[in-house]
C-alpha cells in the first residue's frame, strides 16, 4: 500500500468533502432547534403553555419518523447531489413558513411538516461519508461532520437573541424575523449543493488519476471483504436485530440531544437572565462538547472500541442532566448543561460507525435510516416529557430526571448488545 498516496487522497477528500457537509448540518439544526429560541417570546405572543409547546416541538420527529427510511432508499438510488438538494429546498421554505404560525394546530402542522422534509438528511450524510471513508476513518469523520450540531448552537444562540430583539420592525415580531432569516441559508445551499457535490469517489474530477483510482480501489475492496458477512437487502436492514437495538440506544441520547436544544434556553432563562445573556450563555457547553467529541472520537478510532466509548459517553450525560435538575445557580446549571453536552456529542461518532461493519448496499440505506428514523422518536419523547412535567410541577427538574433515566437505558443496552453479540457468534459490531 503507498501510504503516502492515501494519506494524500483521504486529506483530499476530506477537505473537500467535510467542512461543506458541516455547513449543510450546521443549518440544518439550526432550524430544527431555533423555536427553542423563539419560545423566549413566541410562546407569550401565541399563548402556548409549556405542554404545547413541547408536544409541537416534538412532533417534527413523526414526520421525521414517517419519511426516512423512503427517503434514504430515494438517495441511494438516485444520489446524494439531488436529494440532498432536495431536502434542503424543501426545509428551508417550511422552516421560513413559521413566520406565519398563528396557534397551536398551525405550529403542529409546520413541525409535521419540517419533520417530513428534512427526513434522510442525516442518514443520507453518514450513508454518503461510507462512499467516500474507509471504516478505519468513519468515527473521526463522522466526529467532524456532527461537530457542526453544537457549534450551531454556539454560533447561532447569539444570532437568534438578536434576532428576536427586532421585535416590531415592520410590523414582525421578533421570533418571525428568526425564522425568516434562518431558513434562507438552507433554500441557497440547496441549490448549491446541485453544483458542488459528487456523488461517488468514481465521479471525482476533482481528484487527481491515482488517487481516484486508490479511493475506487479501497472502497470495492471493502465492499468485497464484506460480501460474506455484510447484509445487503433492503430486508436485512429492516430485520436485524442490531439495527433494531442500535435505534433503541439512540432514541436515549436523542431524547438528551433534543432536550437540550429544545429546552436549554428556558432553562437558563429561568434564572432571570436577559434574552442577550442567555444566547451567550447557551453557546458555552456545545463548546466544549466540540472538543471533546472529536477527542473521543479519535480515540475510539485509534483504539478500535466502540462500546465503552459509547457506555460511558450516555452515562456522563445522564448524570449532567441530574446536575442540572438540582442546579441552584447560573453556573451551576451551565456546568451540569456542559456535562450533557459532552456526553451526548461524545456518543454519537462511535455510535453512527457501527451499521456500516455490518450492513452494506441498500441495507445500509435502510438501516442507517431505520437507526436514525426509530432513533430520533426520542426528540419527541425528551421534550415533550420535559413540557408535560413542567406544566403538571413548575419545574424543569422531573423531566430532566426522566430523560436522565432513558441515557442510563442506552449504556446498558449497548453493553448487553455486545455481549449477546458474543455469545451468538454475530458480528461484534459495538467491540471495534
Amino acid at each position: 500500500m503507498d501510504v503516502s498516496l492515501e494519506t494524500a487522497t483521504m486529506r483530499r477528500v476530506a477537505w473537500r468533502l467535510v467542512p461543506f457537509i458541516c455547513l449543510l448540518y450546521f443549518i440544518a439544526f439550526l432550524d430544527r432547534v431555533n423555536i427553542g429560541f423563539a419560545a423566549l417570546t413566541m410562546n407569550r405572543d401565541l399563548g402556548f403553555s409549556s405542554a404545547v409547546f413541547g408536544f409541537g416541538a416534538g412532533i417534527f420527529f413523526f414526520g421525521y419518523f414517517l419519511f426516512e427510511v423512503p427517503s434514504n432508499v430515494i438517495l441511494d438510488k438516485v444520489g446524494a447531489r439531488l436529494w440532498i438538494a432536495r431536502v434542503m429546498i424543501t426545509w428551508g421554505i417550511i422552516s421560513g413558513a413559521f413566520a406565519f404560525v398563528k396557534g397551536e394546530y398551525s405550529f403542529y402542522a409546520l413541525r409535521f411538516l419540517l419533520g417530513a422534509a428534512e427526513a434522510g438528511f442525516f442518514p443520507g450524510i453518514i450513508l454518503y461519508l461510507s462512499y467516500w471513508f474507509p471504516a478505519r476513518y468513519r468515527a473521526g469523520v463522522v466526529s467532524l461532520f456532527m461537530a457542526a450540531a453544537p457549534i450551531s448552537v454556539v454560533l447561532g444562540s447569539p444570532v437568534s437573541s438578536a434576532l428576536l430583539d427586532m421585535d416590531g420592525i415592520l410590523g414582525l415580531h421578533g421570533w418571525q424575523w428568526m425564522f425568516l432569516v434562518e431558513a434562507a441559508p438552507a433554500v441557497v445551499l440547496g441549490v448549491v449543493v446541485l453544483f458542488y457535490m459528487t456523488d461517488r469517489p468514481e465521479k471525482a474530477k476533482w481528484l487527481a488519476d491515482d488517487q481516484r483510482a486508490w479511493l475506487v480501489a479501497e472502497m470495492n475492496a471493502e465492499r468485497a471483504a464484506k460480501q460474506t458477512a455484510a447484509k445487503h437487502s433492503i430486508m436485512a436492514g429492516l430485520a436485524d436485530i442490531r439495527v433494531l437495538s442500535l435505534a433503541l440506544i439512540y432514541f436515549g441520547t436523542s431524547a438528551g440531544l433534543y432536550t437540550l436544544g429544545i429546552w436549554a434556553p428556558q432553562i437558563i432563562k429561568s434564572f432571570g437572565l436577559s434574552t442577550m445573556a442567555v444566547g451567550f450563555l447557551n453557546g458555552v457547553p456545545p463548546t466544549i462538547a466540540v472538543v471533546a467529541m472529536i477527542l473521543w472520537a479519535r480515540h475510539s478510532d485509534r483504539t478500535g472500541e466502540r462500546k465503552w466509548h459509547v457506555a460511558i459517553a450516555c452515562l456522563v450525560a445522564s448524570a449532567g442532566l441530574v446536575l442540572a435538575g438540582g442546579a441552584t445557580s447560573v453556573a451551576a446549571v451551565i456546568a451540569a448543561l456542559s456535562l450533557v453536552n459532552v456526553g451526548i456529542s461524545a456518543a454519537k461518532p462511535p455510535l453512527w460507525a457501527m451499521p456500516t461493519m455490518f450492513l452494506s448496499g441498500s441495507a445500509a440505506a435502510v438501516g442507517i435510516a431505520t437507526i436514525n428514523s426509530i432513533g430520533n422518536l426520542g426528540g419527541f419523547v425528551g421534550p415533550w416529557a420535559i413540557g408535560w412535567i413542567k406544566d403538571k410541577t413548575g419545574s424543569f427538574t422531573g423531566g430532566l430526571v426522566f430523560v436522565a433515566g432513558l441515557l442510563v437505558v442506552s449504556a446498558v443496552l449497548t453493553l448487553t448488545v455486545a455481549r449477546a453479540g458474543r455469545r451468538a457468534g454475530a458480528a461484534d459490531v459495538t467491540a471495534h
